[in-house]
């Protein structure tokens, strides 16, 4: 967490204020985060505008004619907008203030989140080796089979193979197998073609909704504007172990798979 619906959602609430605004300062309150902030990002940036906010997989991006920088939330982290006068709280760690008088605030509790600064994004080593985006046409059902063949893996962590396809997460997976009728334990080479259409549609399906709903909310994440995600209160599967399942009223399961809590039901999952 944040996953992909939530970083969408981020940039989606704090694209309006800040895209082709120029930055005035930047603060740096704490520069040892997962990776460290770099010393020269502040001259990269200031001054620039932004001419785009996009998101890669779960970084977003800031695109300016000087280069880009790459914010990764982390377990914990989230960005919000903000009046530059409101008083910094412990895990504010970078305040951005752009020519509108608006600030973005980037707050991260556990610190695995970070900003960082590079010329080349195409070669950049966080960004050149990813998979398609699970939303785009390029990813489908014949795609996933494709890569899938020969594959011993157990299908829940290789859809959460970030070299397969960005993106899908732990609380996603769980939920997109669910729609396929899909088991978490099953090899992924050893699934069929049809089946694999099901589960892409099933993927596109559940991150589109989440999107929708603004991400999901299980301790403290909030999208741009300072609201919860709210997908948490459609999710069929995951944190719902010993629970009955809404398709046939069976308990359902939690097993730890890939050292993740992997959420299913044993009928309608095969």
């Amino acid at each position: 967490m944040p996953e992909l619906p939530e970083v969408e959602t981020s940039r989606r609430g704090i694209a309006p204020w800040i895209e082709q605004q120029r930055i005035m300062s930047i603060t740096v309150r704490e520069r040892r985060l997962r990776w460290p902030i770099p010393d020269a990002l502040e001259n990269n940036l200031t001054g620039q505008v932004v001419n785009g906010i996009r998101r890669r997989a779960k970084y977003l991006l800031f695109e300016t004619d000087n280069g880009t920088a790459i914010l990764h939330l982390g377990m914990s982290g989230s960005v919000r907008i903000i009046d530059p006068d409101e008083p910094a709280g412990k895990h504010d760690h970078v305040d951005i203030l752009f020519g509108n008088g608006k600030a973005l605030r980037f707050r991260d509790p556990r610190r695995f989140g970070s900003l960082l600064w590079t010329d080349d994004i195409e070669t950049h080593p966080l960004l050149c080796n990813l998979g398609p985006e699970p939303l785009d046409d390029i990813f489908d059902g014949s795609y996933l089979w494709q890569e899938a063949q020969g594959r011993r893996v157990a299908i829940k962590p290789f859809i959460m193979n970030a070299k397969v396809v960005v993106g899908v997460g732990n609380i996603y997976a769980s939920e997109c197998l669910f729609i396929a009728g899909i088991h978490p334990k099953r090899r992924a080479g050893r699934i069929s073609k049809v089946r694999m259409l099901a589960l892409a549609s099933a993927i596109k399906t559940v991150l589109q909704r989440a999107i929708e709903a603004g991400g999901t909310t299980l301790r403290d994440f909030h999208g741009g504007d300072g609201e919860p995600g709210y997908f948490q209160q459609q999710l069929d599967v995951y944190g719902r172990a010993g629970e009955p399942c809404r398709r046939c009223d069976h308990d359902l399961s939690m097993v730890v798979l890939g050292q993740r809590s992997t959420f299913y039901c044993k009928r309608c999952q095969r």
